[in-house]
C-alpha cells in the first residue's frame, strides 16, 4: 500500500503563493505518475498538474497554466508551486499517484492512491 499526506495549505490573498507538498510512505517504489487534483465546494473533483517519477514531462489544466508548477523534490516527496493564486482557486486539494504510467491526462480515475487533502482558500 501506498499512503499520502499533503500539507501547506492556508488561506491567502489574490496575487499571493503557496507550495503544497505531498510526501508518501509505504510501496512508494511502485508509483509511476504523480498528481494534484483540487475540489471546489458544490464541485466535482478537477485534475490541476502531474508529472511522471523521475521524468520532467509535467502537464497542466489550462486554468493553471503558467501559474502553478508542480516538481519532484526526492525520492517519496512531490510538490504544487502555486502562484498568483485567484479566487477560483479555492478548493481542497488532493495529491494523487498511480503505479501506471501517466496517461497524459487530468482523470482521476487514473489514479489509484490519494491523500486525505489539504484547504486552499483565496479572497479576492
Amino acid at each position: 500500500q501506498v499512503q499520502l499526506e499533503e500539507s501547506g495549505g492556508g488561506s491567502v490573498q489574490a496575487g499571493e503563493s503557496l507550495r503544497l507538498t505531498c510526501i508518501s510512505s509505504g510501496y512508494f517504489s511502485r508509483v509511476k505518475c504523480m498528481g494534484w487534483f483540487r475540489q471546489a465546494p458544490g464541485k466535482e473533483r478537477e485534475g490541476v498538474a502531474a508529472i511522471p517519477y523521475s521524468g520532467d514531462n509535467s502537464y497542466y489544466a489550462d486554468s493553471v497554466k503558467g501559474r502553478f508548477t508542480i516538481s519532484q523534490y526526492n525520492a517519496n516527496t512531490w510538490l504544487l508551486q502555486m502562484n498568483n493564486l485567484k479566487p477560483e482557486d479555492t478548493g481542497m486539494y488532493y495529491c494523487a499517484a498511480d503505479p501506471r504510467l501517466c496517461a497524459l491526462r487530468l482523470n482521476s480515475a487514473d489514479f489509484t492512491y490519494w491523500g486525505q487533502g489539504t484547504q486552499v482558500t483565496v479572497s479576492s
